[in-house]
């Protein structure tokens, strides 16, 4: 079996690759041309989506591609083709993520950048911290990382709530809604994270409609896509105070834009999406076990329908 590796981390993909699964002819380069060539008649590709897009974009014919984001926008443009199987990284972020959240919520608890200042301005700092224990946190996008996220989150004493495609029970949430019950439960919650991937449907979902029901003491976390969020109306929520503060990882725009409002808005602080980077140790596990699924007419994890885009 011959496996393409598309991706800017090819050489460490390929040792891990070869030691993983020796019997595998692996084809790589970080030269475009040539790993163009090696694509030609190659039927297996792994690597990240906007390499493999430009593959696709040359005329090449693929029968299953891994991709090693859990994001694959850049694979569902318009006039690529479609006809073959795709597969998103799944099941391998779940924990780097919740470190991400949870260090953001402790750190918005414990007040550690007004401290900082405080430090900076050499005020002796003695305010009490608060704790996680009772916090209602609401997770948008109640999917594989969604899931996990929940489940690390749990033994710090929160109270979880969902909302997903559509409404339905699901442990270890109080409650699933749909998105038809985003503005009520954006009121009732303390913290609200975004994992929404990018569809037709998830557009603008974040306004100054939705921001005015939030808590003037809530936390607003955008670990999904940057598509979701109406880029002025956060500014404006945030310098209206209805909301106490926005921690950005994901932009419309990336890198963001000097002139972009985000640099300055008041009580939003940005990470450059950094929130979850892929293991590639983790990821090619995941092939392996997929490639051995894929062998065996057996169903794929991660498996992405074209039609729901994800």
């Amino acid at each position: 079996m011959r496996v393409l590796i598309a991706e800017h981390d090819h050489a460490i993909y390929a040792r891990l690759l070869q030691q993983a699964a020796p019997e595998l002819e692996v084809l790589t380069s970080g030269d475009s041309a040539e790993l163009a060539r090696k694509a030609a008649d190659c039927p297996v590709w792994l690597g990240q989506p906007d390499l493999l897009a430009t593959l696709l974009r040359q005329g090449h014919q693929p029968q299953w591609l891994q991709s090693t984001w859990a994001g694959i926008t850049p694979l569902l443009a318009d006039g690529l083709r479609r006809d073959y199987r795709l597969t998103r990284a799944v099941g391998i972020f779940g924990q780097v993520m919740a470190e991400y959240v949870l260090t953001y919520m402790l750190g918005h608890e414990r007040e550690v950048l007004a401290r900082l200042v405080s430090q900076v301005e050499r005020k002796w700092d003695n305010r009490t911290g608060k704790s996680l224990v009772g916090r209602k946190v609401l997770i948008v996008g109640t999917g594989d990382i969604g899931l996990s996220v929940a489940q690390f989150l749990l033994p710090f004493g929160v109270e979880l709530y969902g909302i997903a495609s559509s409404a339905r029970e699901q442990a270890p949430f109080v409650e699933v809604g749909s998105m038809a019950d985003l503005p009520r439960l954006v009121g009732e919650v303390d913290y609200v994270v975004n994992l929404l991937p990018n569809t037709a449907h998830t557009h603008d979902v974040y306004d100054a409609a939705l921001f005015k029901q939030f808590k003037p003491t809530g936390l607003f976390i955008n670990v999904g896509r940057g598509v979701a969020v109406v880029d002025a109306d956060l500014v404006e929520a945030l310098k209206e105070g209805h909301l106490a503060g926005a921690v950005i990882d994901v932009c419309r725009q990336e890198p963001l834009p000097q002139r972009h409002p985000f640099w300055t808005a008041w009580g939003l602080l940005l990470t450059g999406h950094s929130s979850a980077p892929t293991s590639p140790a983790l990821m090619v596990q995941l092939f392996v076990e997929n490639l051995k699924a894929y062998q065996a007419g057996e169903p794929l994890r991660g498996e992405v329908d074209f039609n729901r885009g994800y």
